[in-house]
């Protein structure tokens, strides 16, 4: 039997709501015919945004989205997406499949969109082919309220007052489609440029410089030794891609071997955030400076058919597993894993929702930030999980991972169960617990196949269900979990 063993009566570190962010490029669908469809769509609208899409985000309750980029940040010129329709600038995306952008969607749609959410804005700023005025010009228009050019700029393109601006990184993959840059360069241009991005008023914004990509781990001893007192954030990128970047493979269509192979890496982050987190305590021990995990998530090859460009992918179990791990992972590195954002919000890689003309569907990852609401600025406890290895020797990995936190009375347990065969029977002890545990409920999402995916056609083949739970004492219970599995477990005590 498996067993974890949760630490309920020592408090860690509060599970930022930050860490459950969304992501939105302007790549593919993800934008137009995602989240923005124009006014004049017959899809159902709420001034041009999509109306079902808006309310399948409001209901994971997201804490944050990030825009406009990716990689299109840093060819991103702002000036080129405010102002009247007819007047915007029409432009070639050079970076994701050579489309028209015709910049209907900009700085003033992006606000309108997450006030709608009601969720925090992040904006990456240009500084692979921006400057620093335009940048420092950007932030104004956004957030000064007094008098100003960008303010009567802003006011005169419909919006008097300020909108508050919580994140900006200064920058995005700098080390590659942002620049190909050194780190030293970039640690010298990030201090440069982050001094004109400037807070205007009593709202912080947390300044976010950009960080390593993966396992980069001297990009992250440089920007940490050079430029630590003057970032908030560090950003990371990793993305589990299968088998590798020169060959990946299909979403849907997988080997059992493939499948492990996912899991691992998938399971790789935990080494990441580990391996950089120990860097940056050399310089902040304290843990002031957050890593932002602000793009991960699964990328495997483009479904048949569409263009290359535009990364639109299907989601299967799979992808459900590793968002669980991923976030089971974030979560017991809360002191320093504060914020992230999955890669993308539509139609884009591990999207949680995808859409076809008016249709939408939620993909299993949309289920999983769904049961993992409850750890949203709860407080994490530390789990220890008892379990075995699983998969070919080139690729092993934990069958069972965990993360715990709770809020007042409320005990919450995730769990993911990445067997391919076979059930697991585990034992949850809440060890410490004052009094007993009076209630549990469970929620499961589970496939009777790896294959399957929610289609146009079949839309709710994979979605959360109940899961029967056994109290077995004061402080335990106990639930058999089947393969291929994500539980969250809800305790009253």
């Amino acid at each position: 039997m498996d067993s974890i063993i949760v630490s309920a009566d020592l408090d860690g570190k509060k599970i930022s709501r930050d860490i459950y962010g969304h992501f939105s490029e302007h790549l593919g669908r993800c934008i137009y015919g995602g989240f923005w469809v124009g006014k004049d769509s017959e899809i159902p609208n709420i001034n041009g945004y999509r109306k079902d899409v808006v309310e399948a985000f409001k209901e994971l309750e997201i804490p944050n989205l990030r825009w406009p980029g990716g990689c299109f940040a840093d060819e991103y010129h702002w000036r080129d997406g405010v102002g009247p329709y007819e007047t915007r600038k029409r432009m070639i995306n050079t970076h994701w499949g050579g489309v028209v952008e015709d910049n209907s969607f900009g700085t003033n749609e992006f606000f309108g969109l997450c006030e709608l959410l009601g969720c925090k804005p992040y904006v990456n700023g240009n500084v692979g082919s921006g400057t620093v005025q335009e940048m420092s010009e950007w932030v104004e228009y956004i957030t000064f309220g007094g008098e100003s050019p960008m303010s009567k700029m802003r006011e005169a393109n419909g919006h008097k007052k300020p909108w508050k601006l919580p994140l900006f990184c200064v920058g995005n993959e700098n080390w590659g489609c942002g620049g190909n840059m050194k780190p030293e360069y970039y640690a010298d241009l990030y201090r440069r440029y982050q001094t004109y991005v400037r807070q205007y008023g009593k709202d912080k914004i947390f300044k976010i410089a950009c960080g390593p990509n993966a396992s980069d781990y001297n990009w992250t001893e440089v920007l940490m030794r050079e430029a630590a007192p003057l970032m908030d954030g560090l950003s990371l990128h990793y993305y589990t891609v299968e088998p590798d970047w020169n060959g990946r493979k299909p979403a849907c269509d997988f080997t059992e071997k493939d499948w492990y192979l996912t899991m691992s890496k998938a399971s790789f982050m935990e080494t990441l955030v580990r391996r950089h987190d120990e860097i940056m305590t050399k310089y902040d021990p304290e843990k002031r400076v957050a890593l932002v995990v602000d793009e991960w998530g699964t990328w495997f090859a483009v479904e048949k058919g569409t263009n290359p460009g535009f990364l639109y992918q299907q989601s299967t179990i799979r992808d459900a597993l590793v968002a669980g791990i991923t976030l089971n992972t974030f979560n017991n590195h809360c002191d320093r894993v504060r914020i992230a954002n999955i890669a993308q919000a539509v139609n884009v890689l591990q999207s949680p929702v995808l859409t076809e003309g008016a249709k939408m569907i939620k993909t299993p990852t949309w289920y999983v930030f769904h049961m993992y609401k409850p750890h949203m600025d709860a407080t994490s406890l530390a789990t220890r999980v008892a379990t075995n290895q699983i998969g070919p020797e080139d690729s092993r990995v934990d069958a069972v991972t965990a993360s715990a936190s709770h809020k007042k009375n409320i005990y919450t347990v995730t769990l993911t169960n990445a067997e391919l065969k076979g059930k697991k029977e585990i034992n949850v002890t809440l060890a410490g617990l004052k009094g007993k545990i009076k209630d549990a409920a469970a929620t499961i999402l589970t496939s009777k196949e790896m294959h399957l995916c929610n289609s146009f056609a079949k839309p709710n083949e994979l979605k959360e269900k109940t899961l029967d739970v056994k109290l077995s004492g004061a402080n335990e219970l106990f639930v058999t979990v089947p393969a291929m599995s994500v539980v969250t477990i809800e305790i009253t005590a």
